[in-house]
């Protein structure tokens, strides 16, 4: 039985989707499908918080935010400021809110007339919610010590790894709980090429010299993506100075990159040494623990608790979507809007994990030539990765080791030419294929166990 705040909140909202249902700007399949199977859940003077019933009703109900505030405005007289959630996201408002109260508090108040939008950091990317494994552990804790103690552990610290696989989150995280521990300190997060953007404006608005002065007051500077800054001259010189200035007084500078410095083209050699002088830790492809704990938590933060996902499903996405966390929520999303638009079932087993992704993954048959994509498989399996490991850039050592015998076992069992096996690992050169097949040949030689190993891994490659 619904309390009399629910049903004055029912009325509300149903008064507002009659009222878009008249104007006719909306078709009333949508409204029913979507609008009235959400709710209202708050309503103040100023803002309106809505539920939808999955990511989906979330999504379509966003696109028209603006004509729905216009309408609340129309039924009460308000300016009304209207916010989607999902219910998984409405649950946990309470956990995120005090810190983005903080922020949103200190940052309305100490903004105005500034070029900067200091503390403009997004609460729901927290440590709490970053999931750690193997693939990421260093960085995380590089991370979390910069946050605990900003200034004084590693400064600058460099992150670097491909899109996707949670560097942005991490920077968040370092904001959010510098923040938490104190709301007054000047955190300021940026990508590369915001940050071009804003010199660039700053100098045909003839202010950088105030530019120069509120980057210079920053305590924490949170710079994403600084491969962007290549070749941008007045940037790279504004960056220097900035960078030198926030060393020299201990402040704390965590920079991200989709590569390794060393191997930004572009930027200028002073850059690259003074990154040099901190900590460089690199993120690669989640492997398979990590992989389906990051799924258990998305589906968690996503899906109702009347949704059963079965566990098999899960190692299935896993196995099959392990190339970045982006690709790893994009495949729950698909999942999800798959078993709710075309099964309405809410029990998702293995058939329909494999009827979803019907086209999208490999499915070996009894028989089957071997492949390269077989061999990657099978070693990955092997050595506790995934596949996507075996192609990322990674250079730890039993990510690199496994690599090297995938890329022999495919020259000596399906004969593949070496620029093809390097066009098959992450489009390496065939040179250093090449250099990959002597190393596994020499290490097979003087070590008893790894030619154990690559003589079991060919074995079971060869009965397929």
């Amino acid at each position: 039985m619904m309390s009399s705040l629910e049903t004055y909140y029912s009325e509300k909202w149903n008064k507002v989707i009659d009222e878009i249902q008249n104007s006719g700007k909306i078709d009333k399949v949508i409204l029913d499908s979507f609008y009235r199977t959400s709710s209202l859940v708050s309503l103040t003077d100023s803002k309106a918080i809505i539920v939808g019933n999955s990511e989906v009703s979330k999504q379509i109900i966003m696109k028209e935010i603006l004509m729905i505030s216009e309408f609340f405005e129309s039924i009460d007289g308000n300016s009304i400021t209207c916010e989607v959630l999902t219910q998984a996201e409405y649950k946990k408002l309470n956990i995120s809110a005090p810190v983005q109260q903080i922020v949103s508090d200190y940052t309305s108040q100490n903004t105005q007339n500034y070029l900067l939008n200091y503390n403009n950091i997004l609460s729901e990317y927290r440590f709490d919610n970053f999931v750690v494994g193997a693939s990421n552990r260093e960085c995380h804790a590089a991370a979390l010590g910069c946050a605990y103690d900003p200034g004084n552990i590693y400064t600058p610290l460099f992150i670097y790894g491909n899109s996707g696989l949670g560097k942005t989150h991490l920077l968040n995280a370092i904001g959010n709980f510098v923040l938490t521990s104190d709301p007054h300190k000047k955190v300021y997060y940026t990508s590369g090429l915001d940050f071009v953007e804003k010199v660039v404006n700053s100098i045909q608005n003839k202010s950088i010299d105030q530019l120069k002065k509120e980057l210079y007051d920053i305590d924490v500077l949170l710079m994403d993506d600084i491969q962007f800054l290549a070749g941008k001259e007045k940037s790279h010189e504004i960056f220097f100075s900035l960078f030198n200035e926030l060393v020299n007084n201990r402040k704390q500078i965590v920079i991200t990159s989709d590569r390794h410095p060393t191997e930004i083209k572009g930027l200028e050699e002073r850059l690259i040494s003074r990154f040099s002088s901190g900590l460089s830790v690199g993120l690669d492809s989640p492997e398979f623990e990590t992989a389906v704990a990051i799924l258990r938590l998305k589906i968690a933060n996503q899906v109702s608790e009347d949704v059963i996902i079965d566990d098999d499903v899960i190692s299935y996405l896993a196995s099959n979507f392990s190339k970045d966390v982006r690709s790893l929520e994009g495949c729950i999303k698909r999942l999800l809007f798959y078993a709710i638009q075309f099964s309405n079932r809410d029990h998702i087993d293995m058939s329909l994990a494999i009827e979803t992704f019907k086209g999208q993954v490999e499915t070996p048959a009894e028989g089957q030539e071997v492949t390269a994509n077989t061999i990657k498989r099978i070693v990955a399996d092997y050595y506790g990765l995934t596949k996507q490991q075996l192609i990322s850039k990674s250079r730890t050592s039993n990510i690199a080791n496994a690599r090297q015998i995938a890329m022999y076992l495919c020259r000596l069992i399906i004969d593949l030419p070496f620029v093809k096996i390097g066009e098959e690992f992450g489009k390496r050169d065939h040179s250093t294929v090449m250099s990959a097949c002597r190393k596994v040949e020499a290490n097979m030689k003087k070590d008893t166990f790894y030619r154990q190993a690559v003589n079991e891994l060919e074995k079971q490659i060869r009965s397929k």
